[in-house]
């Protein structure tokens, strides 16, 4: 039950088609994604990593989740 860095961006991608995304990570259970787009500007942390989790559509979700952790770097185009 692991994620690849691609399945991982197109998720985000879904969701943030316009975003600078990047995925980090080999063992596909515990990766880092860093997601810029413009929809952060003015959305706290915590609001900007919510929406992200939301992109992953429960692939997180509790044990039986294929990914178990994502680190993730989140803001606003400068």
């Amino acid at each position: 039950m692991a994620m690849s860095a691609t399945e991982i961006e197109t998720l985000l991608r879904e969701s943030f088609p316009n975003a600078d995304i990047s995925v980090t990570g080999d063992d596909g259970v515990h990766m880092g994604a860093r997601v810029i787009d413009e929809s952060f500007r003015g959305k706290s942390r915590v609001a900007q990593h919510r929406a992200v989790y939301a992109a992953m559509k429960g692939r997180m979700d509790g044990a039986n989740g294929d990914l178990h952790a994502l680190a993730l770097t989140t803001g606003a185009p400068d």
